[in-house]
This record gives structure tokens, C-alpha cells and sequence, in this order.
């Protein structure tokens, strides 16, 4: 995808070693204005989106087990800094989560909140795109599974539909079996950053209602 390689050259990271995140962070500032926070594990929802919202993206920094080199449900390093890092380097993706983040803020249920955090799972996790007539990875979570980059291709790829998104039960230990395609760069940065530009607690019954129209 090109956006996420335009945005890994312009980010730079080393190939030879592990990058510390405050260096990470000097190269995001620049680009985008995100910035790399530790973290000893999972964050809790709001704090982890809600972070986002003001260009704090919070990342883990321990390894993949040995034994797991081609997928981990955990966010390791590898997925924080190649997957998300990289894409936070290009600043239309960049400004995507950064809606993302400010959409968490304005929740004031756990149900909006969790509508939220789907709909990215299926996007910037685990979103893929069309590109030149080619079907491209761009989620984090695939761009840092060797196992899922060579599997993505064969899963049950639908347009984007956000209300799917957020009601589709999906396991996190697995390969993804469904996956949601943008067409082309535009439909990320504009569709999907305009839906969570405007999400408030009130978008997922909206949206529930007009599936149950249609």
C-alpha cells in the first residue's frame, strides 16, 4: 500500500535493530505529530483511543515469543512500530486516528465507546484496500503478521459497511476470516476519518436503524 510505504521512508527506522521509542517519537513529531507512550501492556479502551485524540499513541515494548513469530493477539513491538509507527508517519492516516481518538472522547457510554474501537479494529487493525486494481494490506495488525500477509487475500473481503464493523463478532487469536476493504486511499482518509469525525453516542443506534430498514 502506497501510503504505508511513503510513510515508512519518510519515518526511517533502522532494519538492523529494535528502535527506542523516543526515537520513534522524534520521527513521528516530525511528520505527523504523534508520539510514542510506553506501555507494560493492553491499556484500557478510553485511555488507549482516548490518547489518540491527542496525538499519544501507547505502545508496548516486549517482543513476540519465539515459538509465535508469525502472529500475536498481543501488540508486541513488532506490530507497534512497524504496523502502527509507520502508518503514523504519513499524516492523512495519521489524522484518521487521531478522529478515532477524539470520537473516544466524546463517548459518554461503554457502548459507544466499544463501536468506536470495532470499527478501528476492522480499518486501522485489520483494514485492507484497493490499489490499482490490487487488493493491498494497510491495517496494523496485518502489516505485522507474516503469517496474515500471506493469508489476507483468501478471507471474505466486503466493502465497508461501519454498523457490520462494529456488531461482527471476531477473535483475535485467529487469522481474520473477514475483512473490510476501502476503495482506494480516499474512502481511509475521507469516509472512514468523516465517520469518526462525526461519531457521538448516538451513531451506533442510527446506524443500527437504518440497517434494520434496509
Amino acid at each position: 500500500m502506497r501510503a504505508f510505504l511513503d510513510g515508512k521512508e519518510a519515518l526511517g527506522l533502522p532494519s538492523d535493530r529494535v528502535p527506542q521509542l523516543e526515537d520513534v517519537s522524534a520521527g513521528l513529531m516530525a511528520l505527523s505529530g504523534f508520539k510514542l507512550h510506553p506501555a507494560a501492556g493492553l491499556v484500557p479502551l478510553d485511555v488507549f483511543y482516548g490518547s489518540l485524540g491527542d496525538g499519544i499513541f501507547h505502545s508496548t515494548q516486549y517482543l513476540r515469543h519465539h515459538s509465535q513469530p508469525l502472529y500475536t493477539p498481543e501488540p508486541d513491538i513488532i506490530h507497534e512500530v512497524i504496523g502502527h509507527g509507520n502508518l503514523l508517519a504519513h499524516p492523512g492516516i495519521a489524522e484518521v486516528k487521531r478522529q478515532a481518538g477524539k470520537a473516544a472522547q466524546r463517548c459518554e457510554t461503554e457502548e459507544g465507546l466499544q463501536y468506536v474501537a470495532d470499527v478501528f479494529w476492522f480499518t486501522i487493525e485489520f483494514g485492507v484496500m484497493y490499489e490499482g486494481g490490487e487488493l493491498r494490506a494497510y491495517g496494523a495488525g496485518l502489516l505485522s503478521s507474516y503469517g496474515e500477509i500471506e493469508e489476507f487475500r483468501g478471507a471474505d473481503i466486503r466493502p465497508i459497511d461501519f454498523h457490520q464493523m462494529a456488531t461482527l463478532d471476531y477473535d483475535i487469536t485467529q487469522y481474520q476470516p473477514i475483512l473490510y476493504a476501502c476503495d482506494g486511499m480516499n474512502e481511509l482518509t475521507e469516509r472512514v476519518g468523516q465517520f469518526f469525525a462525526e461519531f457521538d453516542d448516538d451513531t451506533p443506534g442510527r446506524l443500527a436503524a437504518a440497517a434494520s430498514a434496509a
